[in-house]
């Protein structure tokens, strides 16, 4: 996709080689659980004490905070929505853009992110993989200074979902 690389990669977040990483937060930004108490654990209390400095952020919005001692420069906090809320879709291609444009914004060029709302925000793998990998499409067609998005999955099958919707092609 013009000069940007996209890479599916099954593994650990916090073990990417880029400049951002994307944390999928809840609204209040605390970092108490899943991917959240990782960053939280191996970057350090400085990046909780930025977070409650910024006070929450909306679903479909992202943040962006310092790193701590994590080896990355920033971390993206971006609010995924709940499956089942109204607009969820369109929340969750919000959070996904958000998180893309805020990286470029900071002159990043090489970003990580998860599965957003999956898991504990019940949205199916399927219909994630879909939503995330458009966005991430139309992000790079509309042109962009990214030169890699990396988006790292879970294991139990979910590289095989993700990949089977990257060849089924965008809608």
């Amino acid at each position: 996709m013009r000069e940007t690389r996209l890479d599916l990669i099954e593994g650990e977040l916090l073990e990417q080689d880029v400049e951002v990483l994307v944390n999928p937060a809840n609204e209040d930004l605390r970092l108490d659980e899943g991917i959240s108490a990782q960053l939280l654990a191996a970057g350090g209390p400085s990046i909780q004490e930025e977070c409650e400095r910024v006070g929450g952020a909306a679903v479909g919005t992202a943040v962006m905070t310092g790193a701590g001692e994590l080896s990355v420069k920033h971390v993206i906090h971006a609010v995924g929505p709940h499956y089942g809320e109204a607009e969820a879709d369109r929340k969750l291609s919000s959070a996904v853009r958000s998180s893309l444009a805020l990286a470029e914004r900071h002159g990043m060029v090489s970003i990580a992110l998860p599965t957003i709302s999956a898991g504990d925000r019940g949205f199916p793998m399927d219909r994630t993989a879909r939503i995330t990998l458009t966005e991430i499409q139309r992000y790079i067609q509309g042109g962009t200074k990214l030169e890699q998005v990396v988006v790292v999955l879970p294991g139990d099958g979910v590289f095989d979902i993700f990949k089977r919707e990257l060849r089924r092609g965008f809608r």
